[in-house]
């Protein structure tokens, strides 16, 4: 679906900036409490923004189908990435932000990008295990995500501030530890310009995603680590294509 997305931008003129960087793939934040939200018409004035052929990819988390399938026509997205938790609700632990399996199937027929986290305890061969039951229930359900974006540690409880964008590096052996996900996969967590290069050699992965990595301040996007961080990705892929 894509190689090079820059998440959370918040201003036409980044939009316009990341897209002449070479990125591919822009993220757009509609999660309430993150310092990167978007409003609707702000959205709107972001994705109208993008040159064709950038894909205008919506970032929620526990919002009802519906209300997401609203903002992705308004907004016209091209994609949906759903960022909440994984599991639902237990008893004594608050979890707001719960995106359940069904949700593929209900905002159907846009593509969509389900984030993980990967576990930091029990075995690594493990680590994406959760994962793979709510891909396999979503299919069950009626429809799978097309691609699984991997992202740093979160805890069940965590609030939608704090699902993404907190520059936490993912753990990259225990990310090849836990072997092939059934489906593209997009490498996130603390992705730098100065990391990013590696973290393609180290795992493989195919797709890169940052948000706070390239960030002079949350939600405001630097031209110059946007630039080296797309540059460094797109030849670190290219290498590993060739290799």
């Amino acid at each position: 679906m894509f190689r090079v997305k820059i998440c959370g931008v918040t201003t036409p003129d980044d939009a316009r900036m990341v897209a002449a960087a070479g990125a591919d793939a822009v993220g757009l934040n509609f999660v309430p409490g993150s310092p990167r939200c978007l409003t609707v018409e702000s959205g709107r004035l972001v994705a109208a923004a993008l040159p064709a052929g950038i894909l205008r990819i919506g970032v929620f988390a526990g919002m009802d189908p519906s209300a997401v399938r609203g903002i992705a026509k308004s907004v016209g997205l091209d994609a949906i990435q759903f960022h909440g938790h994984l599991s639902p609700p237990v008893a004594g632990v608050p979890n707001p932000c719960w995106d359940p399996p069904g949700v593929c199937r209900d905002v159907a027929p846009i593509p969509v990008i389900r984030a993980c986290r990967l576990r930091s305890d029990g075995p690594a061969t493990a680590a994406l295990d959760e994962a793979r039951g709510w891909i396999a229930a979503a299919l069950a359900a009626g429809r799978a995500p097309a691609m699984l974006l991997v992202d740093a540690g979160a805890a069940p409880g965590a609030t939608p501030a704090s699902l993404g964008g907190t520059g936490l590096v993912v753990d990259w052996e225990r990310f090849v530890a836990a072997g092939d996900a059934g489906m593209p996969v997009v490498l996130a967590g603390g992705l730098t310009a100065d990391n990013v290069a590696a973290a393609i050699e180290a795992t493989g992965a195919t797709a890169v995603d940052t948000a706070s990595g390239v960030e002079s301040a949350p939600g405001r996007k630097d031209p110059e680590r946007v630039q080296a961080f797309v540059s460094r990705a797109l030849r670190a892929l290219a290498a590993r294509a060739d290799g």
